[in-house]
């Protein structure tokens, strides 16, 4: 039986981790990676002390720290199930329920093991988005990819398109630049909506080709991509674009299904969470970091909420005793 269970390896849980072990709470972190979002960033240069740090070094000078500790990591494992076992009390409130000393422990089940923990913190990031158009799923691995990082090489002098306008899509044009003979962007919107330091780097960048108000309808090839079909919102003429590759940079999408309902919610699919604790609906059940509903996803909030909800549950396992 473990003090807690962190499920994930990106900073919040990374982080989580550091802080449960310096507080020497017997701790289990699952993760099917050590990566994540994060680690698909070309460039970090917003995160204190690192000026510039491509982010899967980030990553593993983050896990390089975690390994410092005496901490049991479950690498490769990816959680399937929460359970809680024995009853818990019934309270209106999620500020009442992060430290009032419920009894119970939590099973988790992954994929090829079950463990058993006094608390558990959530902290499983999330997964890319879909676009949903024919042709997405047909080709994935055969030109379409939802990680830059990880498939730049594919189209190393070639012909790329980023779907998404965000910062991670430009972040991704601005990488696939360095590769690429050309780059085109696609965004639904009138115009990009990333930072102004992304856009203004865009912009100098006479590789890479801005096409707002791109609706994608299709993705086509034969063994391998061969064009992107999109529509243009404002003339609605159907236009084709001859690509090498395809990058879908929209976003993730919370990974929490396997809360079930232990957790609530909210319309984007986040853990809600009293957001002074880090703590869910269920007592002794904790979120931190992009899979929880706070407002800004950087990874500076991510550690920051991985050590609250670390030393939130310092304090839940102090009132069991």
């Amino acid at each position: 039986m473990y003090d807690l269970i962190i499920i994930g390896g990106g900073p919040a849980g990374i982080t989580a981790g550091i802080y449960a072990a310096r507080k020497k709470l017997n701790t289990m972190l699952i993760s099917k990676d050590f990566a994540g979002q994060a680690g698909n960033a070309f460039w970090v240069e917003n995160y204190i002390g690192f000026k510039e740090i491509r982010g899967l070094e980030l990553m593993k000078k983050f896990k390089e720290h975690l390994e410092k500790f005496e901490i049991d990591i479950a690498e490769f494992e990816e959680v399937e199930e929460i359970k809680k076992v024995k009853e818990i009390k019934k309270t209106n409130s999620i500020r009442d329920k992060s430290l009032n000393g419920e009894s119970g422990f939590f099973e988790v089940r992954t994929d090829e093991e079950k463990y058993s923990a006094k608390a558990v913190i959530i902290a499983s990031g999330g997964n890319p988005k879909q676009i949903g158009v024919p042709g997405e799923k047909e080709f994935l691995g055969k030109g379409v990819s939802y990680c830059v990082t990880c498939d730049e090489t594919m189209v190393e002098g070639k012909i790329a398109a980023v779907i998404g306008g965000g910062n991670v899509g430009l972040e991704a044009g601005l990488e696939l630049a360095g590769f690429c003979s050309k780059v085109y962007v696609l965004e639904f919107a009138p115009k990009v909506t990333g930072d102004e330091i992304l856009q203004q780097a865009i912009e100098s960048n006479k590789k890479i080709n801005i096409i707002a108000n791109a609706d994608v309808k299709e993705i086509r090839g034969d063994d391998f991509v061969k064009e992107i079909v999109y529509e243009d919102r404002k003339s609605k003429k159907i236009i084709r674009i001859a690509v090498d590759g395809i990058f879908i940079e929209i976003g993730a999408a919370p990974s929490v299904d396997f809360a079930g309902n232990l957790v609530e919610l909210n319309k984007a699919g986040e853990i809600k969470i009293n957001p002074r604790t880090c703590a869910t609906k269920t007592g002794g059940l904790f979120a931190a970091g992009d899979a929880a509903d706070i407002r800004d996803k950087q990874i500076v909030i991510a550690c920051g909420e991985g050590a609250k909800a670390a030393l939130s549950v310092y304090e839940y396992l102090k009132k069991l005793k």
